[in-house]
């Protein structure tokens, strides 16, 4: 293998199309190399793609120095991936391997490269790439890769490698022309990518989608590319692994079609028992083989005596979506929630609630209706600046800009949230609606009231306090709706991420109020949701209008 750069070997001086002068054989050269396996008659694409693999040999770990055997669950994955239609074409391309860490991801990640680079999935002049979120990452991808052609002469001579930029060059043979590189996410010039094969480790990891986004979308100058993620799962539900898996499970369940995604997915569920070995052999296909079932004891006993090393556990052992810090709202009861409210509220007497952010912040306004089976139906509104969207999207990790076309948020032009466009929004609502308390925190509300007064709208503006004393009974009122089913906010996603962010913290007599400051991210929209509920409990009973009648 030619390497260029500090540290490399001198270039070779013949490839595997070469055969080189050979004095002592009768024809004057050495005879051409044996068919590889891959190239026996009579086998499927996926057979093929295994034998490849198969011929690799493993180079670190306990069983380093063995050829890689494909396990059944791997190759479950593989003829998901690699079947082919009736024309001979393979309808995926976009493949998910989700499952816990240790589960022989570096392997097949390096295995799979080379397949597409110098085995049978290679094509002339194509590009494949090992993504990842940062260079020491995909650093560790590029050096399995070198250390697998170190061991395999046949392969490790059609190629040429340049240590300092992390690519190889195929020089010869199938795939004569092709380069691979490693890429991360803090490297620039994705754009001008044309690749022919992907594959992502550990995307659940990543800090922001561009990448993703990039090779995604690069994809399209191909007749038949594919990208395979494998990666545990994202903490929270609004990273693009949440959303890859997400899509995945509902295509598994029925709910939709779309061929050319696939999903495999070991992890366990909110109903599953995380201290029972059934849970970790559900979650670790590889448990008992390779990795190793007293580590996995281990940890299991350290995060049962340590709250702090649960999530850990959950996340990375048992690929649970977990965050750092425990919901003030368990996402089940949440979900439980999602009904769509009713469709037409117009007239119906509601209450507000107002979480005015700073100049560039969200800023949340939520209307709540309620029923008279004690229920609400949750309409809420977000507004952030148009300017700086895309970074703010990449700064909280969440897709402001895909929200805001689906118009689950306002984008105001400029480049902060201007309180005469709220106003005017909270006027048209005020009219629309029977709109009967508007609950406001202090902050910035000077400025609300003058832009309310300069276009006529009186409203019913009641102050409310973030301290204990107003909030305690908020936050009971709204935990205890949550419980019950009793909320109708149609699985809105930037209030359902208000929820999955909220945290609670309490004074020395328990009461209770959200924290900002300790929650992992945006929470307005349920800072208003509480007040708005607040609200509705301030007035006297009104008389239930027709809008009302079909809940007599």
């Amino acid at each position: 293998m030619g390497q260029r750069g500090i540290g490399a070997k001198p270039k070779h001086l013949h490839v595997v199309e070469q055969r080189a002068p050979d004095l002592f054989h009768p024809e004057g050269f050495r005879p051409q190399p044996a068919a590889m396996p891959w190239d026996a008659p009579g086998q499927s694409r996926v057979d093929r793609v295994v034998a490849f693999l198969e011929y690799l040999p493993i180079t670190q770990g306990k069983l380093a120095g063995q050829k890689l055997r494909v396990r059944p669950f791997q190759r479950r994955f593989l003829e998901a991936v690699y079947a082919e239609d009736d024309e001979g074409g393979r309808p995926v391309r976009t493949a998910v391997l989700s499952m816990p860490r240790k589960n022989g991801k570096t392997q097949l990640v390096a295995g799979l490269a080379l397949c597409h680079l110098l085995g049978p999935e290679a094509e002339q002049r194509g590009e494949i790439y090992a993504a990842a979120n940062d260079r020491f990452q995909s650093g560790k991808t590029f050096n399995e890769i070198v250390a697998i052609l170190d061991e395999l002469p046949d392969l490790d001579s059609r190629v040429n490698v340049t240590k300092f930029r992390k690519e190889i060059e195929v020089l010869a043979g199938p795939g004569k022309g092709s380069i691979f590189a490693a890429l991360s996410a803090d490297a620039a010039g994705k754009h001008g990518l044309s690749p022919s094969f992907i594959v992502y480790d550990e995307l659940g990891q990543a800090p922001k989608r561009d990448l993703y986004e990039a090779l995604d979308t690069a994809m399209g100058a191909r007749d038949n590319p594919l990208m395979v993620v494998i990666s545990t799962q994202a903490a929270d539900d609004h990273a693009i692994m949440s959303e890859l898996v997400d899509y995945g499970q509902r295509l598994n369940a029925g709910e939709m079609e779309d061929p050319a995604f696939h999903l495999t997915f070991y992890g366990a569920t909110d109903q599953d028992d995380p201290w029972h070995p059934d849970t970790w052999a559900k979650a670790n296909p590889a448990l008992g083989d390779f990795r190793s079932l007293s580590d996995v004891q281990r940890q299991a006993a350290q995060a049962q005596r340590m709250p702090s090393a649960e999530h850990s556990f959950r996340n990375l052992i048992l690929n649970q979506r977990v965050s750092a810090h425990v919901r003030f709202i368990a996402k089940a009861e949440w979900d439980m929630n999602s009904a769509a409210p009713r469709a037409d509220l117009r007239g119906c007497p509601c209450f507000a609630g107002l979480d005015l952010s700073a100049s560039r912040d969200l800023t949340a306004f939520v209307l709540v209706f309620p029923d008279d089976a004690g229920g609400f139906d949750v309409l809420p509104r977000f507004y952030l600046p148009e300017a700086g969207l895309r970074e703010k999207a990449e700064a909280d990790r969440v897709p402001y800009d895909v929200w805001a076309r689906q118009g689950h948020l306002t984008a105001i032009p400029g480049a902060v949230v201007d309180p005469s466009f709220v106003a005017q929004d909270i006027a048209e609502a005020a009219a629309e609606y029977d709109l009967q308390g508007l609950a406001y925190d202090r902050w910035r509300i000077e400025d609300l009231k003058r832009e309310l007064a300069n276009i006529g709208a009186e409203l019913p503006l009641r102050e409310f306090g973030q301290g204990f004393r107003d909030m305690a009974p908020a936050i009971d009122t709204l935990e205890r709706l949550v419980a019950e089913g009793k909320l109708r906010h149609g699985g809105n996603p930037i209030l359902t991420m208000c929820a999955s962010n909220a945290v609670i913290e309490r004074d020395a007599a328990g009461n209770r109020k959200l924290a900002k400051h300790k929650s992992t991210g945006r929470i307005d929209g349920m800072v208003a949701l509480a007040m708005a509920l607040a609200a509705s409990g301030r007035v006297e009973e009104a008389a239930i209008p027709a809008c009302l009648a079909e809940f007599l």
